[in-house]
């Protein structure tokens, strides 16, 4: 089908200092191919390392001389719901380019899109709740004031998978705290940034509060090496979270990361094994496993192993893969040429190592173009295998027996991620035993969960610091402690 774009007045130009421009250098330009077709569908600017340079003026004139950090936060809290009633204005048009670009099912995009205004709304109900000055007894003085403060100018640099969610996530709170922000989008789908900077210019926002950049990747180093930035919010690869923590340590920036997962899967002796492989299988194809949270390491107890195997393999083997626009599809394509190389890659390194293919890792037989993979599954997987210790993003699902439900524990918890786990029991107390033991952001129940409304986020090389809710406010601003003798009356 023909993909119905979003009202984009501008996609040859960068939004910067609050006006439409072209880059410096005007022949830059990228083609943006929609996943189920490989055709080009859009083609917008390519910001240079000038552009960004003028991005980040902006910003930072916007917040050393701009009103910005001065409003109150209720005055802020009124551009969010603005922000928040523009975006469900465009949610039809731009759930379609999420789906050309990423292949994300449109029935999915257009589900989670109806979401998205929330997030700016709770924000905003956090200016009349959120204790930005806290009033302490000093050792000196008479009056301790704990002031929380915007943190300065925030590079947004947001991936290709879910771009219009992590915008919210990171732009919400900035602007709420009193931040300026330049937002950094992929070049695999630049949509949802070109719609922010539409809707910024719509509702007034003032000059240079949100930048919004269309780039390939050198434009994001130059983001994070800018001394005139004062902290990173990134999510992408644990790869190039490390790269950019290390840039951001050198100078002492601050920054949050939310990065890869190898999220693990604990199935319990009690638990049916056809309802967690049906659990399993319907999740895992969420975006076609371009889901860092998702579940991609199964472990099971080692004599139930092979009838796991073969009820994960059934349910997922079933799923109809296919256009990502059609009423009958469950899993489109990857998002990219690369993203399908990358995936096929594991697969072969997966097999040479030595773990069973128990179903799929080819191209669907009857789709010949776009970047498809079938849902694939491996079985008698040893977690010190490639495909068990690194991030595939992909339907790539690895089932790992272990001895008992120990050795389960030992085994989630030997990886170098942290993002997201499930236990599968009917005992609540023995999830809750086994989830306080597991080094993981978010623990599940009986499926595949997250939940931004409370935080999220991971421990070891999943992450620094939590999105959603309070707890993602808090790395929007810095803490100041000020001792007065006297009460101020402002207060």
């Amino acid at each position: 089908m023909a993909i119905k774009l979003p009202s984009l007045r501008h996609p040859d130009r960068l939004y910067i200092g609050g006006e439409w421009v072209p880059p410096l250098e005007d022949t830059q330009r990228i083609d943006v191919l929609e996943s189920g077709t490989e055709e080009p569908f859009l083609n917008v600017a390519e910001a240079g390392h000038g552009d960004v340079h003028r991005a980040i003026d902006a910003a930072r004139r916007a917040f050393d001389d701009g009103p910005w950090p001065n409003l109150t936060h209720d005055e802020r809290a009124r551009y969010l719901v603005a922000i928040g009633q523009a975006l469900a204005e465009f949610s039809t048009e731009m759930a379609d380019a999420w789906s050309g670009e990423v292949g994300i099912l449109r029935s999915a995009a257009g589900a989670v899109l109806s979401g998205v205004p929330g997030t700016y709304n709770r924000y905003a109900d956090l200016a009349a709740t959120f204790p930005f000055v806290e009033t302490h007894r000093p050792a000196a003085g008479n009056v301790g004031l704990l002031v929380r403060e915007p943190v300065g100018v925030v590079a947004a640099i947001v991936p290709w998978n879910s771009p219009i969610t992590m915008i919210a996530h990171k732009v919400a709170p900035a602007l709420l705290a009193g931040c300026t922000v330049v937002i950094k989008t992929s070049p695999e789908a630049p949509t949802a940034g070109l719609v922010m900077a539409e809707i910024c210019d719509r509702i007034g926002l003032p000059r240079g509060v949100v930048n919004v950049l269309t780039a390939d990747r050198g434009a994001s180093e130059e983001l994070v090496r800018s001394g005139r930035v004062d902290k990173i919010t990134f999510t992408g690869s644990s790869a190039a979270g490390r790269a950019i923590a290390a840039i951001c340590g050198n100078r002492m920036a601050r920054c949050t990361m939310e990065l890869g997962g190898k999220s693990a899967g604990v199935i319990l002796d009690d638990y049916d094994l056809g309802a967690a492989a049906a659990s399993i299988a319907g999740t895992a194809r969420i975006m076609t496993g371009q889901v860092c949270s998702s579940l991609t390491r199964i472990i099971v107890g080692r004599a139930r192993h092979d009838a796991f195997v073969e009820a994960l393999a059934a349910k997922f083997s079933a799923t109809r893969v296919g256009d990502p626009f059609g009423s009958e599809t469950q899993m489109g394509p990857l998002a990219s040429a690369r993203q399908l190389e990358w995936v096929r890659g594991y697969v072969r390194t997966g097999i040479a190592e030595g773990a069973v293919l128990a179903t799929g890792g080819g191209r669907p037989a009857h789709l010949e173009r776009g970047y498809y993979i079938e849902p694939t599954v491996f079985a008698w997987v040893d977690n010190a295998m490639t495909i068990a210790r690194e991030e595939i993003f992909g339907p790539v699902l690895c089932v790992i027996p272990a001895y008992d439900e120990a050795h389960a524990v030992r085994i989630a918890n030997d990886s170098d991620y942290g993002l997201n786990a499930s236990v599968f029991t009917h005992d609540a107390d023995r999830a809750y035993a086994v989830a306080r033991k597991l080094r993981s952001g978010t623990v599940g129940h009986n499926s595949w969960r997250t939940d931004f409304g409370i935080a999220f986020g991971g421990f070891k090389q999943s992450g620094i610091g939590r999105e959603g809710a309070r707890e993602g406010l808090l790395p929007f601003l810095e803490a100041k402690t000020v001792i007065l003798d006297k009460h101020p009356a402002v207060l």
